[in-house]
């Protein structure tokens, strides 16, 4: 079973999302990756920011946990502490070839929150659910539970 561990990020009323065009798809997904052995979600956040984003992050809550088939998708409200957003060095950047659609490309971008509700193509939706209910009622005190499937 594979955790991913992901931010929110949120800054002048934008969310930090990364642009995926692969294998003939475009979408949206919340910045982050796999959890390496030995390292807890929240480290791998932290790490996945940096790599992916160039920023240092401060992680502030978990705030969803997202069950998908054969894998946990953990959620965690950050705060920018540092960095240059879009100066990410992960191996999405500087391994990927653009031109090989199973692979595509990742890009950097914020999205003004009130455009989320527009695309159907933010993963996970769940997520941004939980991100545009949150900008009026507040984040939930407990990380909210979501179990997907596939097909």
């Amino acid at each position: 079973m594979r955790t991913r561990a992901g931010i929110v990020l949120i800054e002048n009323d934008s969310v930090a999302l990364i642009e995926r065009h692969r294998a003939g798809r475009d979408y949206y997904v919340f910045p982050g990756g796999g959890v390496d052995e030995g390292e807890t979600p929240e480290e791998a956040a932290v790490r996945e920011a940096r790599e992916e984003l160039g920023i240092e992050v401060a992680i502030k809550q978990k705030v969803a946990v997202v069950h998908f088939d054969l894998s946990t998708q953990v959620y965690f409200l950050a705060e920018k502490i540092g960095g240059e957003f879009g100066t990410g060095v992960g191996e999405e950047f500087t391994d990927a070839d653009p031109d090989n659609p199973q692979e595509g490309i990742y890009i950097p971008i914020w999205m003004p929150i009130e455009e989320l509700p527009k695309h159907e193509n933010v993963h996970p939706a769940e997520v941004a659910k939980l991100l545009l209910k949150a900008q009026t009622d507040g984040w939930p005190d407990e990380p909210v539970v979501v179990v997907e499937r596939s097909g």
